[in-house]
Order: structure tokens, then C-alpha cells, then sequence
């Protein structure tokens, strides 16, 4: 009798089936979730909570109480962006260096230049207080950060595919 397991590869199958599938799709043979991989994204999901504790305390606390840089939350969105155009647009990944490639970190580094310079901007004109800024800028920090982090530990080789999500 052969024993039935649920595979990666989805739905219920015999174990020769699935040693079959990995055979034929080995790049789909590497998207285990590793206790690694599992420890990295707790990690990383607990400082982005701490990043965004960091925001929401610069515009909840009753001394501060503006919203206004909530906006940043915008920057935080779109700042990897066009770092998935570029790696969509490059097919070429053995390239040290390429015109698209440098764009995208230009304009993310615009990005991220924008979202530590927004809560500045409004401490200055006295929308919100220096002290709100401060945190929005503690939480602008930890977020990228994290941001940078998940690309490192989950975008890097080619055994990494969105498919796994």
C-alpha cells in the first residue's frame, strides 16, 4: 500500500506522484518552508510593528495628536516598486551593473529621501511638533529597514518565487 501525503505541489497524491513532480519541476523542489525562513519573517514582521508603533505614536499621543504624517505610509508602499519593475524588466541577472537597475535604485533612494524629508518639512512649518517628527522619523527608519531585510533574506538566488506566498 502506498502512503497518500499532501504535497507542495498541491492536492492529495501518492509519494511516487510527488518524487515524479519533483523530478520534472525541480525548480518548485526548493519551496519548503524552512525554520529558517519561518524565524526570518517573525523577525521581521515584529520590527515592522515596532516601526509602525513608532508612526502611529508621533500622531496618537495627546501632545502631538496631527495625522499628517501618516502619509509617509504612502513612501513605505511605493518604495520597492521599482525595484520589482527592474527585476522584471532585467532578464540579465549575471550583469554586475545595468541602466535599469540603476534607475530603480535611484528613484527608491528619491523614495525613501522623500519619506525621511516629509515629517522634517512639517516640523518645520510647525504642522506637527519636533517631537512627533523624531518618532515619525524612529519608525521612517525601522520600516526601511525591515523592507531592506525581507529583500535580503527572501530575495535573493533564484530558488525564491512569489509563487510560494
Amino acid at each position: 500500500m502506498e502512503r497518500r501525503s499532501v504535497g507542495q505541489f498541491g492536492g492529495l497524491c501518492r509519494s511516487s506522484d510527488l518524487r515524479e513532480q519533483r523530478r520534472r519541476y525541480p525548480e518548485k523542489a526548493g519551496l519548503r518552508c524552512t525554520p529558517i525562513s519561518v524565524s526570518a519573517l517573525v523577525a521581521l514582521s515584529f520590527s515592522g510593528a515596532i516601526g509602525l508603533t513608532f508612526l502611529m505614536l508621533g500622531c496618537a499621543l495627546e501632545d502631538y495628536g496631527v495625522y499628517w504624517p501618516l502619509f509617509v505610509l504612502i513612501f513605505h508602499a511605493i518604495s520597492p516598486i521599482p525595484h520589482f519593475i527592474a527585476k522584471r524588466a532585467t532578464y540579465d541577472s549575471d550583469a554586475t551593473s545595468s541602466a535599469c537597475r540603476e534607475l530603480a535604485y535611484f528613484f527608491t533612494t528619491g523614495i525613501v529621501v522623500s519619506a525621511f524629508g516629509f515629517p522634517v518639512i512639517l516640523a518645520r512649518v510647525s504642522v506637527i511638533k519636533w517631537g512627533a517628527c523624531g518618532l515619525v522619523l524612529a519608525g521612517n527608519a525601522v520600516i526601511f529597514l525591515t523592507i531592506q531585510g525581507f529583500f535580503l533574506v527572501f530575495g535573493r538566488g533564484d530558488d525564491f518565487s512569489w509563487e510560494q506566498w
